[in-house]
């Protein structure tokens, strides 16, 4: 199947995760489950934008006026006296705006020639420099709809109308696992650097996409390759919401992935989709836990990580939007390809030009750590000439799409 079937299918089995209330300070990256309406206006008051001046409006003359200070109101206090005719209240910013006052003058457009009175020397800021009440949330309005991620701003608006604990889908804990005698943790690094094992980079890039896309990352570990071995670390996807395994998945005397799933209990979905890198990709439910099968070639980890695994997590974040988008670039090198499968190649996109990192073998790491983009290159071209338009999907894009465009 192609890929985008794959992704929909494995998507129809994954659903956003219940809500639960959690403290603002931990809701980063969070969606929202439910509409959040203001209790307030936003800005409670009218207030001054500027530190200066609260007058009148009519009192203002040219070239100067001269009015009498009644009162100084810092933020954080309230006037106590209406302005009148020829009078004027120092004002700070953010303080609430006198009864009678329509204008606010900077401070630099004035001069103070005593402690009871103000110069005005510049008029034009007649009528200005004031936040009228309400202006940027209204009581009652929905500042913030379900479905909402969480940045920084959000947060920020959400404190400043005192919704200390929203309404937002779990994070979820993703388990994952590699398989494989000749791979070790970094742990074992003499053997590595004696070139007797190979250190499981796996194990760390998938910490750290699962990290980046917003989850909990669960390491199981690396499972030997026996059958004893990955039912045991299996077993410590219970209680997770997603699992994730690398290699194990083709169809080799020693890729018992598929086998142990089923002895399990485990119910399969899809097993192989056309494309490379990356086409051995399985999935399946094992006890009701949505699992994806990886290839354990870095590259193929990686890139098949980025069309299946990082979407379900979206979706169970309650994402409504789970799949980057791809935009069209001009290909700046001629690229011939093997088998006519869709191919998904490491490239650098620069102002709407696509050129390829270097070699594209599924076990070359550096080549996905040079990328910005995926060049989608369709089944049935085996070869691509030099200003050919196509498709590809930027990473770390923070624009999404809901259906798969790959």
């Amino acid at each position: 199947m192609t890929p985008a079937e794959a992704a929909r299918i494995i998507l129809s089995h994954i659903q956003a995760l219940p809500p639960a209330r959690r403290p603002l300070r931990e809701a980063l990256d969070a969606v929202l489950a439910e509409d959040v309406t203001s209790p307030i206006d936003l800005p409670p008051w009218d207030n001054s934008a500027m530190d200066g001046y609260a007058v009148r409006s009519t009192d203002l003359k040219e070239p100067e006026t001269d009015l009498a200070i009644i009162e100084t109101v810092a933020a954080g206090q309230f006037p106590s006296k209406t302005v009148g005719q020829a009078e004027a209240t120092r004002i700070f910013t953010g303080a609430p705006l006198p009864q009678g006052a329509d204008t606010v003058i900077r401070q630099e457009d004035t001069a103070q020639p005593s402690k009871a009175h103000v110069t005005i020397r510049n008029a034009r800021d007649a009528k200005k420099n004031i936040r009228r009440r309400g202006e940027d949330i209204r009581k009652g309005a929905v500042v913030l709809p379900a479905g909402t991620t969480l940045g920084p701003a959000q947060l920020g608006v959400l404190a400043s109308i005192a919704y200390d604990a929203p309404l937002v889908h779990r994070r979820p804990r993703v388990a994952f696992m590699g398989s494989g005698d000749e791979i070790v943790e970094l742990e074992q690094r003499d053997a590595i650097l004696a070139g007797t094992k190979i250190a499981s980079s796996n194990s760390y890039t998938l910490d750290a996409l699962i990290r980046r896309a917003s989850a909990e990352p669960v390491n199981l570990g690396i499972a030997r390759d026996s059958k004893e071995s990955l039912r045991e670390h299996l077993g410590g996807a219970a209680g997770t919401d997603l699992l994730v395994t690398t290699a194990g998945v083709s169809v080799g005397e020693h890729d018992l992935v598929r086998a142990v799933l089923q002895e399990l209990g485990g119910e399969l979905k899809l097993w192989r989709i056309g494309m490379r890198p990356g086409a051995p990709v399985g999935f399946g439910l094992l006890q009701g836990v949505p699992w994806i099968g990886l290839p354990g070639n870095p590259v193929s980890t990686m890139v098949t990580f980025e069309l299946f695994v990082r979407p379900a997590i979206r979706q169970l974040q309650g994402q409504a939007l789970p799949f980057r988008r791809t935009v069209p670039v001009i290909v700046r090198e001629p690229i011939t390809l093997g088998p006519k499968l869709r191919h998904y190649l490491r490239a650098i996109v620069d102002e709407g030009e696509a050129r390829l990192t270097g070699p594209q073998g599924s076990g070359i790491l550096t080549s996905m750590a040079r990328a910005n983009a995926l060049l989608i290159v369709p089944a049935e071209m085996s070869t691509v000439p030099a200003g050919t338009e196509l498709l590809a999907l930027i990473l770390d894009d923070p624009r999404h799409v809901a259906e798969p465009p790959y």
